[in-house]
């Protein structure tokens, strides 16, 4: 493990944002992690793929790179295993390897960006299925000690992209492995959510397979998503807001067409990309930046961007819905 200086973030954030970070360190190891970590150097940030963060300036930290690697099936059962994967392995690659060896429960996931480690931070989800579906537990380091716990599904407190990981433990820990729970027969296939059922049937699959789905959300995700590698941006900037029914009304006595979705705790869930196509943004390029002409959740840097631009855009936009629907969007992404 080699400490180095001065070190372009470029390559390693999926916005294509040229930081620099102070102090870098690139991990294969436990025993390299715990290295840094006895390095004495604070704080340490640790960093996957990159893929959820805005780096809005140069990281004084000692920036991590989590390339802790593996895939394992650990314990069998009648009609599921548990998969223990490590924090650095491709998230999109681990989904692949999975669907590809007849194991369901995370096809609708399919080519989320990131990283294992990374998910259950975040508590990725996408076409009606969270991480926290299939989480059984994680190992992780502590920063500050270097001593390794395991967290289990109460620990997490998983929410909407959200979990402890993002709360008072923010920062604290190095995911290391994460240990799944997927079936292997009478898979749960979840086809309602989305553009998933039609997608299915425009390519003529009439009794789907979990390698049906995984490539019908490629499919769909591909076709409103950017390509990180030639448009920077980090996917889905945005939650999708929860509100009250009274605010609903309101809003659909001047839009009626407005989509929305009851939630059980009496709230509705409106996605956010359609408040910021009403408020003007889906398209618009401001500088360097702007909202993918695809779709109005996703920031993207046309090139040449800072974070700060990229920041910028995004409180302009929390702003301009919060003027015409009354509703506070809340970045999805960490900003650094």
């Amino acid at each position: 493990m080699t400490i180095q200086q001065n070190v372009s973030l470029k390559s390693f954030n999926t916005f294509g944002l040229d930081v620099k970070a102070a102090r870098f360190a690139e991990i294969n190891s436990l025993a390299s992690l715990q290295a840094c970590i006895k390095s004495g150097i604070k704080p340490i940030l640790i960093l996957g793929g990159g893929s959820n963060m805005l780096l809005t300036g140069d990281q004084q930290s000692l920036v991590v790179k989590n390339n802790l690697t593996g895939i394992n099936v650990i314990k069998s059962f009648r009609n599921k295993v548990w998969v223990e994967a490590g924090g650095g392995e491709n998230w999109h690659q681990f989904v692949g390897w999975a669907v590809q060896n007849g194991l369901g429960g995370v096809e609708n996931l399919s080519l989320i960006p990131g990283t294992v480690g990374a998910s259950p931070i975040q508590n990725i989800g996408a076409y009606g299925v969270e991480l926290k579906d299939v989480f059984v537990r994680l190992k992780a380091v502590s920063l500050e000690t270097g001593k390794t716990k395991t967290f289990r599904r109460h620990d997490c407190r998983f929410g909407y992209r959200d979990s402890v990981f993002k709360q008072e433990e923010r920062g604290k820990w190095c995911i290391t492995s994460v240990v799944f729970s997927l079936t292997r027969h009478q898979h749960r296939l979840n086809t309602s959510y989305g553009d998933i059922q039609k997608t299915l049937e425009s390519n003529g699959v009439e009794k789907p397979g979990i390698a049906d789905i995984s490539r019908a959300v490629i499919q769909i995700r591909s076709s409103k998503l950017p390509d990180p590698a030639k448009i920077g941006n980090c996917g889905s900037f945005f939650k999708n807001p929860e509100t009250s029914p009274a605010i609903l009304q309101a809003i659909l006595a001047t839009h009626p067409q407005a989509p929305h979705y009851p939630l059980q705790n009496g709230q509705v869930k409106i996605p956010a990309g359609w408040l910021i196509e009403q408020c003007g943004w889906k398209g618009k390029r401001v500088g360097n930046t702007g909202c993918y002409e695809k779709q109005a959740l996703v920031l993207v840097n046309y090139g040449g961007a800072t974070g700060q631009e990229v920041k910028n855009l995004a409180y302009a936009i929390i702003e301009s819905v919060h003027q015409k629907f009354g509703i506070e969007l809340e970045p999805e992404v960490n900003l650094l």
